[in-house]
């Protein structure tokens, strides 16, 4: 059995999007902006040779914004798993953004999120079929007050699986509840990678220990925006 103190755990936040610039909460699941976009590519490149080539899972949240980073960003680990494991990217509703508005709520139904961004996300290699039916109700485990209590079963979910390196792709404020167990002030950088391990192999927490900042932001020479509580 893995020792789950020996995974990698990869944090990704999403590159820009539209509301993160204009600060229009009630624009719909936003997509990625131009600077946005260009953020995520570049991220490929500073990865490409790292963990990109040595990940075993790529997962993502539902939203547009992180499913599209996802696609930009890491390219060839996701030809890569699709090629030796017959698995592209994973989307994992337990990973979207905290808050019920509007912008961090999920595409519904399935079949519009799939035919969305000009069929962009259509037979891209996303796995479609592990979202819930209540992916995007923000009820139950969704709910916004029960993000503590998401953020955990998120982080026994990674380190019950059986592969030791794994790339999540999500949100500000839901990286924080993971990492700090509430919604901290901690800064994380659109595109920003950085690594975690588990502390226990069987503490019922799932408590993750950051090792590193596997990049400086690239984001940071594309004008990245700085996460405030509404900026996610």
């Amino acid at each position: 059995m893995l020792d789950a103190r020996t995974k990698r755990i990869y944090l990704v936040r999403h590159a820009q999007a539209v509301h993160n610039v204009v600060s229009d909460w009630d624009i719909a699941d936003a997509n990625l902006t131009r600077i946005g976009r260009l953020q995520a590519t570049r991220l490929h490149p500073a990865t490409r040779d790292t963990l990109q080539q040595t990940a075993e899972l790529l997962v993502s949240s539902p939203l547009r914004r992180t499913m599209e980073t996802t696609l930009l960003a890491f390219p060839d680990l996701k030809s890569r798993l699709e090629a030796e494991r017959k698995q592209g990217v994973v989307l994992l509703d337990l990973a979207q953004e905290v808050s019920d508005l509007p912008c961090d709520t999920p595409t519904f139904p399935l079949s519009e999120l799939e035919e969305s961004n000009d069929a962009q996300f259509r037979n891209a290699g996303l796995d479609f079929s592990t979202l819930s039916p209540d992916y995007a109700t923000k009820q139950g485990i969704f709910d916004p007050d029960r993000a503590a209590e998401r953020a955990r079963v998120l982080r026994q979910w990674l380190r019950d699986r059986p592969e030791r390196e794994i790339v999540l792709v999500a949100h500000g404020d839901i990286l924080r509840y993971m990492v700090d167990g509430y919604h901290s002030s901690r800064k994380w950088n659109n595109t920003e990678v950085r690594e975690f391990g588990f502390a226990s192999q069987d503490d019922g927490d799932a408590l993750l220990v950051e090792r590193d900042s596997v990049t400086p932001s690239p984001a940071s020479s594309v004008m990245s925006s700085s996460p405030t509580p509404s900026n996610l």
